[in-house]
């Protein structure tokens, strides 16, 4: 049994090694490409719209309904953002029903490279909003420049427990899941399959809406 998809090598030449967390990434990358092209090549403003569309328009909405009300901000800066990140972790996720398929999510690799992009956006999206001096006097020197090594340290941790969060709990349902297919009848690995789609969902939910706190947090004007 592999822990992560980053176990299972589909080519190996030296130091390059395909394994199956860069296969199935680029493969939920293509995916959602295809799939937003299809979706976005023929666009209405009338009200007979597409089932693509319509899908699109809802999930774009409950995202930014998300944003607002967890920044008490206009969304629309932040949707690009946010929403890319939700959609590859659920989709990355719930995929995982289909056999052979591991999810990149599974490795922490891919969650630490989810975090790192949320580590770099929060002083992009801060400065553009505050101006260098403000960002850097709100965000790291409040309540007291005593401060700045401890919020610092707090910024990197910030990054270690989001990507850690999410790889451990795909990881775990992984491995409940294979275990019981080898221990228990068909039923049972059904449901935690089930299960497992539910809080695959769940985990994409609370990365972006973590990224997003801290995105507000370096962009609030309070």
């Amino acid at each position: 049994m592999n822990l992560t998809p980053d176990q299972i090598i589909f080519w190996q030449r030296g130091i390059i090694t395909i394994n199956a967390t860069l296969v199935f990434t680029w493969l939920v990358m293509a995916l959602l490409v295809l799939v937003s092209w299809l979706i976005t090549r023929k666009l209405s403003a009338s009200t007979k719209i597409s089932p693509g569309q319509n899908l699109l328009e809802v999930v774009i909405q409950g995202i930014g309904n998300q944003i607002e009300e967890v920044s008490q901000q206009q969304p629309e800066p932040y949707i690009p953002f946010i929403g890319t990140l939700f959609i590859f972790i659920a989709v990355s996720n719930l995929l995982s029903i289909i056999p052979g398929y591991q999810p990149p999510t599974g490795s922490l690799s891919t969650t630490a490279a989810l975090a790192i992009c949320v580590f770099f956006a929060i002083p992009i999206y801060g400065i553009r909003k505050q101006g260098f001096l403000n960002y850097f006097k709100k965000y790291y020197l409040q309540p007291t420049p005593f401060m700045l090594p401890f919020n610092i340290i707090g910024r990197f941790s910030n990054t270690i427990s989001l990507s850690v969060r999410l790889f451990g709990n795909v990881m775990s349902g992984t491995m409940i899941v294979a275990i019981l297919l080898s221990i228990a009848p068909l039923f049972f690995p059904i449901v935690m399959q089930a299960m497992g789609l539910l809080t695959g969902l769940i985990q994409a939910y609370i990365f972006a809406i973590l990224a997003m706190v801290f995105i507000a947090a370096a962009t609030s004007n309070q």
